[in-house]
């Protein structure tokens, strides 16, 4: 399972609120999508970490489904 719960971590060290990222340029419906947990494509992940000059990992993890 993917979990973006790093994107909005990341967000909030920044400061950076939903309504900022879209002024930045990322379209509000995809990050309604995220808040969600759908899935996204890697060029929207890579437009997060443009936008917030961060890494991969300050956006999204992966949790194994094993216990």
């Amino acid at each position: 399972m993917m979990s973006y719960e790093p994107l909005f971590r990341t967000m909030r060290e920044k400061g950076i609120t939903s309504y900022r990222l879209q002024k930045m340029g990322f379209n509000r419906a995809t990050y309604y999508a995220i808040k969600k947990g759908k899935s996204v494509s890697t060029n929207t992940i890579a437009h997060l970490c443009a936008l917030l000059s961060c890494r991969v990992e300050d956006v999204i993890e992966y949790i194994s489904d094993e216990n």
